[in-house]
């Protein structure tokens, strides 16, 4: 079983960012149903592993927080542009909340995250997209900000690799205080 944490989206927040794609050559545009926020990527795990992840995300407390989108930027790996972005404005009940899943997840056995947390929504796959398109695109949607949205759970999500797209599965859901 493939397991990630994350924050889902509400379908409003999720119509809006679905209604900036389009116009870049060579991007694959992530299905609005897979907009989230990651908070910490599992991978595989065996069933009895993925059952301790559960008891101990379960016992994890924190307050519920506003969430506010803005921004849009582009991730790069060996200088190359991978990924399209929609940004997450600095909340340190979101730093404070994923710090608290990163332990959870040691305690339960797993190995840390050696990835910095940068909080973001995967807008769109960058295979050879045409930069100056791209590049349009980041400074013509660059102030693009949502209304803040309420933070009331967090989500353990199975993800399957498809030949088009992941499809992600809300497993559990576990609730903020």
């Amino acid at each position: 079983m493939r397991l990630f944490v994350g924050l889902d989206l509400p379908w409003a927040l999720r119509e809006r960012l679905a209604g900036l794609a389009g116009g870049i050559p060579g991007a694959r545009w992530v299905p609005s149903e897979n907009y989230h926020i990651t908070l910490r990527f599992i991978g595989e795990v065996a069933a009895h592993q993925a059952e301790e992840i559960d008891h101990t995300l379960a016992a994890l407390r924190a307050r519920g927080f506003p969430l506010t989108l803005a921004g849009i930027g582009v991730f790069s790996k060996a200088g190359r542009q991978t990924t399209l972005w929609a940004g997450v404005e600095r909340q340190p009940q979101l730093e404070l909340l994923q710090s608290k899943v990163e332990t959870a997840l040691q305690r339960a056995g797993l190995e840390p995250e050696r990835r910095r947390f940068a909080p973001h929504v995967t807008l769109a796959r960058l295979d050879n997209a045409a930069e100056a398109k791209l590049g349009g695109f980041v400074q013509a949607h660059n102030l693009f900000r949502a209304e803040p949205v309420p933070v009331e759970h967090f989500t353990l999500f199975s993800s399957k690799l498809g030949k088009e797209a992941s499809v992600y599965t809300a497993e559990v859901e576990y609730a903020l205080a």
